[in-house]
Parts: structure tokens; sequence; C-alpha cells
């Protein structure tokens, strides 16, 4: 049974092999990842995830850049199956391309409606943080997430160019 965690170092190894399925250089969805990052190695990946479970108190500032972020990894057991994370309000960039919601399933784990479960589990979250609406964006050839974003109650928006590609935004109302 898959359950949302917080970052761990745990499931490093796990983590891993999830990024050798997406490809090493890939970007991760939901999985809060920079380019300066050290996850190979056990101390710099430890180091990672401390620093994903502080973006989400309030109380501690954050980089330049960056916002109050909850980051989740869906598991099941030591098995790491993909990320979800909250971003808590948005600066421009998050208005234009990225939105509240992030997620990402590994390719091994997907079409099995992990991300439409966290989906509704993060969506709860965000009303708990006390957020009346949110906002996720998604590629326009991702016709998977589109799938998981309408069920979740996503309302399209537009279809826009942003400065990573064009992106479809929607809405879901809390």
């Amino acid at each position: 049974m898959p359950e949302l965690v917080f970052p761990s170092p745990r499931l490093h190894d796990s983590w891993l092999e999830a990024r050798a399925e997406w490809g090493h250089d890939s970007h991760m969805d939901g999985a809060g990842i920079g380019s300066e990052d050290d996850v190979d190695s056990p101390g710099g990946f430890a180091a990672w995830t401390e620093r994903l479970r502080g973006y989400g108190d309030r109380t501690r500032p954050v980089e330049q850049g960056r916002v109050h972020t909850t980051y989740w990894w869906i598991a099941e057991g030591d098995t790491y199956l993909g990320a979800i994370d909250l971003r808590h309000y948005l600066n421009g960039f998050l208005l234009d391309a990225g939105g509240h919601i992030g997620y990402g399933i590994r390719p091994s784990a997907r079409r099995r409606g992990l991300a439409g479960w966290a989906l509704g589990s993060v969506l709860y979250e965000a009303r708990l943080l006390g957020m009346d609406r949110v906002l996720l964006t998604c590629d326009p050839g991702n016709t998977g997430s589109i799938r998981t974003i309408e069920r979740g109650g996503g309302v399209l928006e537009d279809v826009r160019e942003t400065l990573v590609g064009p992106k479809r935004r929607y809405w879901i109302d809390l």
C-alpha cells in the first residue's frame, strides 16, 4: 500500500534506482533536486533530504527564488515510487509555469493511479494550509498528467508559452 512520507535517507538506494529509470540528468518533477545537490553520496543525500524537509517550515527563510514548499515521497515500504510537492504560495515563475503542486512518478510505477491518489492527498494538505485554490501546470503533450489534473478537479485556464516552454495551466478550487 503506497503512502506519502517525508524525504528520508533510508530510501537512498531506491531513489537512485528511480533516477536511473528517468535518466541520470533528467528532471524529476516534484523532487526538489537542484543541479548543485549531491544526491549520490550517503552524506550528501542525507543533507539534501534534511534541506527538503526544512523548506516546509514557514518560520525559516528560504533561498532567493524559492518559496516555502512541503515535499513528500510516494513510497511502498522501502521502494521510492515518486514525489509530490506543495508550494505554499507562488512567485512570478510559479504563477506562469510551475504552479502550486508538482509531481512525478518513476517510469516503472506509472499507470497505477499513484499520481491521482497523491494529488488528492496533497489537496487536503493545501486546505489545511488555508489555500482556497491551487494552480497545476503540465506540458501540452503529457496526456497522463492532463488526465490526472482533470480528474482531480482541474479547470483549464489557458495554454501559454513560458520560460520553460508551453504549459497547460489548471486551477483546482478547494
